[in-house]
């Protein structure tokens, strides 16, 4: 059993949801992504997705976009993304990194090449925006057999046969999109949510975590209530960009509300059983 099927097993025996957030890796300086991750896991992550910057980061608004521009400018690039996740390794074991991203990089270091170093960096995910299920059956199948859940997106605009795709390819945990548009975008349809989630997860038959668009403590207590993940991204670069010299306890205080927000919802459910 992988790591993230360990944490989530876990987790739904607790009924307690999943908190992942995104951090991109190198930014705001590579050497203060070590320090965020291990902030985010002190503050109640229970999966990290880090990102690897990308000079046309599609899927990504102007906050992510910027933050992948920085890492960049400073020299940040996927083997050094995955020299981290090393370092990450040394002093935790225990828990899953995602990495996400998008295809150039891995095309360049070539594919079975990649899905090695990262197994063997202590990676335990990748999610690539633009590997869709029907087009990388090849690569979810190396990343499979080479110890990586491949985990991929899904939107409001995804049907039947987007669903049996991802089922196919995909394990972990699946990443629904919240609303159409990019990261950071701030209209959030709760209602819409929790009408798609059941359908879903009962056609991948994995937990559903639900990102964009999830700024603040109310509205990630809003999406756990109906979502088996909440994953925060820009809100997340925000803090960090906003307060220099102060990223890693801000970053680990806010992840603290998150985090307290969500086990809120289980100490409630307890309590009306």
């Amino acid at each position: 059993m992988s790591r993230i099927q360990t944490v989530f097993q876990r987790l739904q025996a607790d009924g307690r949801k999943a908190l992942i957030p995104f951090v991109t890796a190198g930014f705001p300086a590579p050497e203060l992504t070590l320090p965020l991750m291990n902030a985010l896991v002190e503050g109640g992550a229970d999966i990290l997705e880090l990102g690897v910057p990308f000079s046309d980061p599609m899927a990504d608004g102007p906050t992510i976009q910027r933050a992948s521009e920085r890492a960049l400018a400073q020299g940040m690039s996927l083997r050094k993304v995955l020299e981290t996740v090393r370092a990450f390794r040394a002093t935790n074991a225990d828990t899953p990194v995602v990495l996400m991203g998008y295809a150039n990089p891995i095309e360049a270091m070539g594919q079975e090449r990649f899905v090695a170093a990262a197994h063997e960096a202590g990676v335990d995910g990748v999610l690539v925006v633009d590997y869709p299920p029907e087009e990388c059956v090849s690569f979810a199948a190396t990343a499979k057999a080479g110890g990586l859940d491949p985990i991929f997106l899904l939107a409001p605009t995804s049907g039947e046969q987007r669903f049996a795709d991802v089922a196919r390819a995909g394990s972990g945990y699946i990443y629904y999109v919240s609303l159409k548009g990019v990261t950071g975008s701030a209209k959030l349809d709760v209602d819409e949510v929790a009408r798609r989630i059941p359908e879903i997860r009962a056609a991948v038959g994995m937990p559903v975590g639900v990102g964009f668009g999830i700024r603040d403590a109310e509205s990630a207590q809003r999406i756990g209530a109906v979502a088996d993940a909440v994953v925060i991204g820009s809100r997340i670069i925000e803090e960090i960009e906003t307060n220099p010299g102060e990223e890693a306890a801000r970053v680990r205080d806010f992840m603290r509300s998150i985090r307290a927000a969500l086990d809120a919802l289980a100490a409630d459910k307890g309590a009306q059983a």
